[in-house]
């Protein structure tokens, strides 16, 4: 139900871990030794996950910015964090990682791995 300016009460709806994918750097942009990876979190709730980065597995806030939630039809959230690293950082990274948190609930981890990107 939405009430008077667009306040939104939504009954029943316990928390729901959302569903994160990981998109790697296009291959233009790594002829530009720069590399943006993408994390798509969708079907959550409440709206209050937050999304951070792992380099390795040193946690970054380094060229993190992260959208604000968008709300569903279907009553869910849905939010993106790109994280901007060199194209050396990037390769050396061995791995990076997107995680949603939310406080009282396990992680939700989705992990890239730079040398199995394809060329």
């Amino acid at each position: 139900w939405t009430f008077g300016g667009g306040t939104k009460l939504i009954v029943g709806s316990g928390v729901v871990r959302p569903t994160l994918t990981v998109l790697p750097p296009s291959k233009e942009e790594d002829k530009q030794s720069s590399a943006t990876v993408v994390c798509l979190a969708t079907g959550g709730f409440p709206s209050n996950w937050n999304l951070g980065w792992k380099v390795g597995s040193t946690s970054t806030s380094s060229g993190v910015s992260t959208s604000l939630e968008v709300l569903g039809t279907d009553g869910r959230y849905s939010w993106s964090s790109t994280l901007s690293l060199s194209a050396v950082q990037w390769k050396k990274a061995g791995s990076v990682s997107c995680e949603a948190s939310l406080s009282g609930q396990s992680p939700v981890t989705q992990t890239l791995d730079p040398d199995h990107c394809s060329e």
